[in-house]
């Protein structure tokens, strides 16, 4: 039997699971490692902790299994998208790499979209300039480290590092590059007029594949630390959300998925390039060549939940104890009892700022209309509510650019709650379902390798013959009617407070 093995080299972890060729999963493990914050605001981990993660699950997971290494055919990555990480001329590590949640690099923002202009800039990268994007931090680099900037001889992005080990290649794929804001996304390559206002040297980028590419083997050196063949391919891969997608069979016009871990995320495939001119959604290429994907972000989805928990929901946490049971099963259960609406109760999701559709770091949370009768399941209700209405506001944007979403796959912590998907299939207004699979980005990773190496014919005949889905949630009429009013209180609040967010900024 042949074997494919799916890499996800995220945030807090490593998780590495070896698939049969029937995408079942045999095998897993993971590793987690260190995030550092020199400075307010700042957050930078080491490549050469990610490297170490890589080799420790992948020689785990070939252990367990027994698998022969020639059996492995093909290996897919995917990963944190938007970190920075610099090669010098003895391919070493310059400097941990800046990763996607750092918030140094406003001025740099600026100053990119002054260079480019903020029209051109969202028609060439299909986004404006934003701190979390690749491109800010490497200028950053370039005004305040200049030695580090001379010695650079490659940049990389997380998971492009791991390959480069792997292979000694310098590559990375279309999904992952569309979010440094040095791609022209709807060409899907580098963009030389970025590139050039910027004073960016080509040649310190990897070459652009698509996703099911073979971009390598692996080498002797790396076969050697893993006990893997030299006889594997690894392919592009996917940035984390791309390679979800195809974890999930999110490959044609019309389905979308809704994450709600931290953040809250709604991703839609798209055939057709499109990006809002606005800049409230993100446009990137996916994982299926020749398509992309729309992309809106609430920043405290799962985080608003957590929140609560943390600071109000101690008993939970206590019951959870007694009780053997997870003290989220718990506040799900009391939200069930509370009726539509919350008891006029409305949160908004704001604890970190905004980014769909407001792209506000000024705005936070509230509870609008607490009263007297409001008890603790009413606010556990609202919260949901609140950040299923945030998603709302992305999924709108979406339709409203012509990608319509016919049907929504619901994924992360808080999509296995049946409460939530049913709501989110209330506010979508279609059938929300989720995935038989939970291997999510790693799965996806591994469907891109088989084709690759010729397993399979092509993605999407990779995942309608591997992805199922499972349990269904189909919107209820009277709850829609609600939500539909509901929606707009929501919207208005946001409005009316815009001014007063700045001046509590300013407070």
């Amino acid at each position: 039997m042949n074997y494919l093995i799916g890499i996800d080299i995220g945030t807090s972890a490593t998780k590495t699971v070896l698939f049969d060729e029937e995408c079942r999963g045999i095998a897993s493990a993971s590793a987690e490692y260190p995030l550092y914050q020199p400075q307010n605001g700042w957050a930078e981990q080491k490549p050469e902790d990610w490297k170490a993660a890589v080799i420790q699950t992948i020689r785990v997971v070939l252990e367990k299994s027994a698998v022969p290494a020639k059996s492995v055919k093909g290996i897919g990555l995917s990963g944190q998208m938007h970190g920075l990480v610099m090669l010098d001329e003895d391919n070493a590590v310059i400097r941990p790499a800046i990763i996607w949640c750092d918030q140094r690099t406003a001025a740099e923002c600026r100053e990119i979209t002054e260079k480019v202009g903020y029209k051109r800039l969202i028609e060439i990268t299909a986004n404006p300039a934003l701190t979390g994007f690749t491109a800010s931090k490497i200028l950053w680099v370039r005004k305040h480290e200049p030695e580090n900037y001379r010695r650079c001889r490659h940049i990389l992005l997380p998971k492009d590092y791991i390959r480069y080990c792997m292979t000694g290649d310098y590559a990375t794929e279309v999904s992952d590059a569309s979010g440094m804001q040095l791609l022209d996304v709807p060409h899907r390559c580098w963009s030389d007029e970025v590139l050039q206002k910027l004073s960016i040297d080509p040649s310190l980028l990897g070459k652009v594949y698509e996703s099911p590419e073979v971009t390598g083997k692996i080498t002797q050196d790396f076969a050697a630390l893993t006990g893997l063949s030299t006889s594997t391919v690894v392919v592009g891969g996917a940035g984390d959300n791309a390679a979800a997608a195809i974890g999930m069979g999110i490959v044609e016009d019309g389905r979308a998925f809704t994450t709600i871990g931290t953040s809250g995320v709604v991703f839609a495939h798209t055939s057709q390039m499109k990006f809002d001119s606005q800049g409230r959604v993100h446009t990137f290429c996916c994982a299926v060549p020749g398509c992309w994907h729309v992309m809106g972000v609430t920043l405290a989805a799962g985080l608003s939940l957590k929140w609560f928990r943390d600071t109000l929901g101690g008993d939970y946490v206590l019951r959870g104890i007694a009780e053997h049971r997870d003290p989220y099963d718990l506040m799900n259960d009391d939200a069930a009892k509370v009726p539509v609406g919350s008891n006029r109760l409305i949160y908004l999701p704001y604890l970190m700022g905004e980014r769909t559709p407001h792209l506000d770091p000024d705005c936070r949370g509230v509870f609008f209309g607490l009263s007297a009768i409001h008890t603790k399941a009413d606010m556990i209700r609202s919260i949901m509510e609140g950040v299923s209405y945030s998603l709302r506001d992305c999924n709108e944007i979406l339709l409203d650019m012509g990608v319509p979403v016919k049907e929504m796959m619901a994924c992360g912590g808080g999509g296995k709650s049946p409460i939530w998907r049913q709501m989110l299939a209330d506010m979508y207004g279609c059938t929300v379902k989720t995935s038989k699979s939970q291997e999510g980005p790693a799965l996806g990773a591994a469907i891109l390798a088989g084709v690759g190496s010729g397993m399979f014919q092509d993605v999407p005949s990779a995942c309608h013959r591997f992805i199922a889905a499972d349990a269904s949630c189909t919107p209820q009429t009277a709850n829609m009617a609600y939500y539909a009013k509901g929606h707009k209180l929501y919207q208005k609040l946001y409005q009316k407070l815009r001014e007063c967010y700045g001046d509590l900024a300013e407070l």
